[in-house]
């Protein structure tokens, strides 16, 4: 790759890092009732907003058992699950989001390695 489509490569990413970084965060999350990994997974959730999206992003809980039709309008499969709305483009994570690492490169607040 030459210099050019380098720089070109790198200044595409500052921005998108830019406007994720300034992005508001609208995430869906699909449990299934009161079990202990429902719970986990919203306490992982809120955690992590807590400490990289303060005061940008906006949480929806589902609870599958009380609002069955969401999870086939959203195709969701397994439980819990995590989707991201916005900013595109939109993401899905399955798990009570305990690794912290993936769900960070699934938000896309962080790169991948």
């Amino acid at each position: 790759m030459n210099l050019e489509k380098r720089n070109e490569v790198a200044d595409r990413l500052e921005e998108a890092s830019l406007r994720s970084s300034k992005a508001k965060y609208v995430l869906r999350l699909y449990v299934s009732g009161q079990t202990t990994r429902s719970a986990r997974a919203i306490e992982n959730l809120k955690q992590l907003c807590k400490e990289y999206l303060q005061d940008r992003h906006e949480i929806e809980i589902i609870d599958v058992y009380q609002q069955p039709e969401r999870i086939k309008e959203a195709q969701v499969i397994a439980v819990p699950t995590l989707i991201k709305e916005l900013p595109l483009p939109m993401r899905k994570i399955i798990g009570d989001l305990s690794d912290t690492e993936r769900v960070l490169v699934g938000l896309e607040l962080k790169s991948s390695k």
